[in-house]
């Protein structure tokens, strides 16, 4: 018995390490295994693996650059300043939980890959048996998910100190299990509409944060209808810039002049020496030589900014059609009724371009408004600005408000979003004691929801988890009662679903 089991973790193990934490092999994988139950010729398979891998890297090194030229300059105001600080970033969070989970619970890192496991195959029975659960995604961003799971991990510990190893495990493995199906199954319908049936759904860190975005944006929409009958919404697009300011119609052009102006001005606070030495040794980024320009130094990483997007963004459509048109085996035969969950940057090969640049920008202000709130009010928790925070959930929500409500919604929304991120994570890091550590994960839902359950989690114990388990349930169901005839149809055959809901 010991030694079958020990095999088995062996085979998840190797799988957690080379597939399921590597999402462009995971979602080759789901490729593959989708075009085999579809009986293709075994050479069509292996071209639509690598073509979905291929593209999932195109995309992660459209991301990853993003996240290496921009992070670096944030954080560089925590240690320009000598600021004791926390960061609210994904990584920064999984470094501090890492640092700080044996000196805070003398519990190993290494029972956060367990604690994946059982999240992660929860998540996949929640959808087999979608009949009764009402639930249609499943969550493949393996990077996001050690994430997640290393938080909830320090979540748990902190809330109910009294549960053993395995109860902590089972535990908050079935309560992540079931945010991930959950989340992702409420971001399905925002996601179809704004893809025109892409066929998936969004597997990140904002995922109720979409579903809420959507939500007010009908609502704004509705509003200004019913105060204008002859005035359509204006998108962003709809725009047309007099004069010299026609070049911000183009969206690359306004992208690279708007991350210019914004980067520009940080990285004059930070100074050129700051780039010279600090981060080329202490880093890894790419510093500043001793005899080149800053001005080009500032040109540079500021344009990087509009290239790392174009390459996210040709990475998304090389693989998203693969996987569409995959998932179908994997929906007819394993998984009925099903979508899988992406990455949130594939978001952004969908409407208006420009929506990108203004959500990050907005968000942006935001933050740095609630930074300067926190500060003038003596926060115990200074918080510093996250790129991935900043830019993954705001861009989104500027995407989808402004396909559903217009240029207004698409500023205002993500405003709101970074003030909720700076004071949500300065609150929830500071309580469950991880500022203490440099990092949390920043990211919307775990500044909001997260925070939420938490505190049902330590003021109702055991009582508290069945609550939680009890409002994660309720959500998909309540979302099927509102259009049980079509509800499944909307994974199904969008096309057919959009003819019925017109009718």
């Amino acid at each position: 018995m010991n030694a079958m089991l020990a095999v088995l973790l062996g085979i998840w193990d190797f799988f957690a390490k080379n597939i399921l934490t590597q999402p462009a092999y995971m979602i080759g994988f789901i490729v593959l295994i989708g075009y085999m139950l579809e009986k293709k010729p075994f050479y069509d398979s292996l071209a639509g693996f690598l073509k979905a891998t291929i593209g999932y890297m195109i995309l992660i090194v459209g991301s990853n650059g993003l996240v290496t030229s921009f992070r670096p300059i944030l954080a560089g105001l925590k240690d320009r300043f000598h600021l004791t600080a926390t960061v609210i970033d994904p990584y920064f969070g999984q470094n501090a939980v890492t640092e700080g989970v044996m000196k805070t619970f003398g519990k190993s890192f290494g029972d956060v890959m367990v604690l994946l496991l059982i999240a992660f195959v929860f998540n996949i029975l929640l959808v087999r048996f979608s009949k009764y659960t009402k639930l249609r995604a499943v969550f493949t961003t393996g990077n996001v998910q050690v994430q997640q799971a290393a938080t909830a991990f320090w979540i748990i510990l902190f809330a109910i100190p009294s549960l053993g190893r395995i109860e902590v495990l089972l535990v908050m493995g079935l309560l992540l299990g079931l945010y991930w199906a959950v989340g992702s199954n409420m971001t399905i319908k925002p996601i179809q509409e704004l893809t025109d049936g892409g066929g998936f759904a969004i597997a990140h860190q904002q995922m109720f944060g979409i579903a809420l975005v959507a939500w007010i944006s009908d609502k704004m929409k509705l509003r200004a209808d019913k105060k204008d009958n002859d005035q359509e919404t204006k998108r962003l697009e709809d725009y047309e810039l007099p004069g010299f300011l026609r070049i911000f119609n183009e969206n690359m052009v306004a992208t690279a002049i708007l991350m210019f102006a914004f980067f520009g001005i940080i990285m004059l606070v930070l100074g050129r020496d700051y780039f010279t030495t600090l981060y080329v040794t202490s880093h890894g980024a790419t510093g500043l030589a001793k005899d080149a320009s800053f001005f080009f130094y500032i040109m540079t990483t500021s344009l990087s900014f509009a290239v790392n997007l174009a390459i996210l963004q040709l990475g998304v459509r090389t693989f998203v059609g693969e996987l569409t048109e995959s998932f179908t085996g994997i929906s007819d035969t394993i998984l009925p009724n099903s979508v899988p969950g992406i990455d949130v940057a594939a978001t952004f090969a969908f409407g208006e371009q420009n929506a990108v640049t203004i959500g990050f920008l907005f968000g942006a202000l935001g933050q740095f408004l609630a930074i300067g709130a926190l500060m003038l009010f003596h926060s115990p928790t200074i918080i510093i600005a996250g790129f991935i925070p900043l830019f993954f959930d705001n861009a989104v929500f500027g995407v989808i408000a402004n396909n559903r409500a217009g240029a207004k919604a698409a500023m205002i929304l993500p405003f709101l979003s970074g003030i909720i991120q700076v004071v949500g994570a300065a609150l929830i890091a500071t309580w469950i004691g991880m500022a203490k550590y440099g990092g949390y994960i920043g990211m919307f839902d775990w500044d909001t929801v997260w925070p939420m359950f938490t505190v049902i989690l330590k003021y109702l114990g055991y009582a508290g988890v069945a609550i939680v388990a009890i409002i994660l349930l309720a959500i998909p169901q309540l979302e099927y009662r509102k259009d049980p005839k079509h509800y499944f149809l909307m994974v199904e055959d969008y096309e057919e679903y959009k003819e019925q809901t017109e009718k």
